[in-house]
């Protein structure tokens, strides 16, 4: 019998997608349904009838192309670019152009549905390139019964799935890769040869969305023996976010060697910021601070980003004072961004992060730790004798707990630690 062209009603949709098999729907494209495909009911593998929908070309083909279709049946006889009513002579240019054109067009309009296509016996070099071209099996005309095309479908429909697995798969691990690549460009290895401060980091992704943020930090010790710190954050998560960061990191180190410190540094990150970010919504938010060669004394810049946290033997741990700071970069032209010098002591340690930690949720309400409740956690550390790499882990640990599972957001600490000998 004739392949029918089944009416809508009887073509139930499924939410399941072209992946499924468990009621399976076969689209058929051919230019000629009254001599062509004749075969006899076919069956899925429960016995179920596999319901059929036919096409005379492909644009009749892209309209009954809906998701509930699990597999196509495409005739490579079909002329490439014929319209609705076309005949079987019509653009024989064009296929003989290209013999593959309708089935590189079919794999355009169908990316995630299987494709099988149908020939004749003595064309059998055809139908494996084909197969080379992107179907996942052929059929010959003459050969073909209810039972082969059944089964046909089944593979081809488990095939498809399983190129679509492999490419996902192949697709994780290049993104993995890449965010390997950016994470190293946003953690660098600190420049610190000949100061007596002791470095140490955490930086903990936002996983939740499987994609990098902005989050950046680096520390360089200049010539004159000053040690520059900083960290920063760019708005937004992503690859894009991330580049920038990096780009805005490098720029730091770069101008900071070059002798740079304090609002002209920050001014011209600005400028690099509003060349490179990729739409004006885009800022970001930094601190940085100079400690002087004896490491008794710093400046401290803000922009828009939360102040450090210092602690000293004897004394509860506080926030630097934070009054006077200037705006997020690349949020005001012009704008300006305060030095603020303040006296650190002989032994003490620094804390720079980003509010990745600050922002998570304190259980079920929505009551955030914020800075405060960061204070409170770094005191019960510190009076536990937990310092330097102990203490922030304890301190990241301790604020994915609170939040009951991994933050939402990025997180980056630095802790610049000096003990007066």
């Amino acid at each position: 019998m004739p392949v029918p062209v089944p009416r809508q009603r009887d073509i139930p949709g499924t939410e399941s997608g072209p992946g499924a098999t468990s009621s399976l729907t076969l689209l058929v494209i051919e230019d000629d349904p009254a001599g062509g495909l004749t075969v006899p009911e076919i069956l899925d593998a429960d016995g179920h009838r596999i319901r059929l929908r036919s096409a005379r070309n492909l644009t009749e083909a892209a309209r009954l192309l809906t998701p509930d279709v699990n597999c196509v049946l495409l005739d490579l006889a079909l002329p490439h670019g014929g319209g609705a009513g076309s005949g079987a002579g019509s653009g024989s240019g064009e296929a003989a152009a290209d013999p593959f054109g309708a089935l590189r067009q079919v794999l355009r309009i169908a990316p995630r549905h299987a494709v099988l296509v149908l020939t004749s016996e003595d064309d059998a070099e055809r139908a494996a390139e084909a197969v080379r071209v992107g179907a996942q099996d052929f059929l010959f005309r003459d050969e073909l019964d209810g039972r082969l095309l059944s089964r046909a479908i089944r593979y081809a429909v488990e095939r498809k799935r399983a190129d679509i697995a492999q490419y996902k798969l192949a697709e994780s691990k290049l993104r993995a890769q890449e965010n390997a690549r950016l994470e190293r460009g946003l953690l660098p290895h600190p420049l610190l040869e000949g100061s007596d401060l002791r470095f140490a980091a955490r930086y903990r992704p936002g996983r939740s969305r499987a994609l990098l943020g902005g989050d950046f930090y680096d520390t360089v010790r200049t010539p004159d023996g000053t040690v520059h710190a900083m960290i920063g954050d760019v708005c937004g998560h992503g690859p894009d976010e991330a580049a920038l960061g990096v780009e805005l990191r490098i720029a730091w180190r770069a101008l900071t060697l070059a002798g740079l410190c304090g609002d002209d540094l920050l001014a011209t990150l600005q400028e690099v910021l509003e060349v490179e970010r990729p739409c004006e919504e885009i800022f970001a938010t930094l601190c940085t601070v100079d400690i002087a060669p004896d490491g008794r004394r710093a400046g401290l810049c803000l922009a828009g980003h939360p102040a450090p946290l210092i602690s000293r033997p004897g004394r509860p741990a506080r926030l630097l004072p934070y009054e006077n700071s200037g705006p997020a970069l690349g949020l005001l032209p012009r704008a300006r961004w305060p030095r603020r010098q303040v006296e650190l002591g002989g032994t003490w340690s620094l804390m720079l992060y980003t509010d990745g930690l600050i922002e998570g949720r304190i259980g079920q309400g929505k009551e955030r730790l914020g800075q405060d409740g960061m204070v409170e956690m770094i005191n019960r550390h510190l009076a536990d004798g937990l310092s330097g790499e102990g203490l922030l882990e304890a301190s990241v640990t301790e604020a994915r707990r609170l939040n009951g599972g991994e933050l939402t957001d990025d997180v980056a600490v630095v802790l610049l630690s000096r003990a007066e000998g």
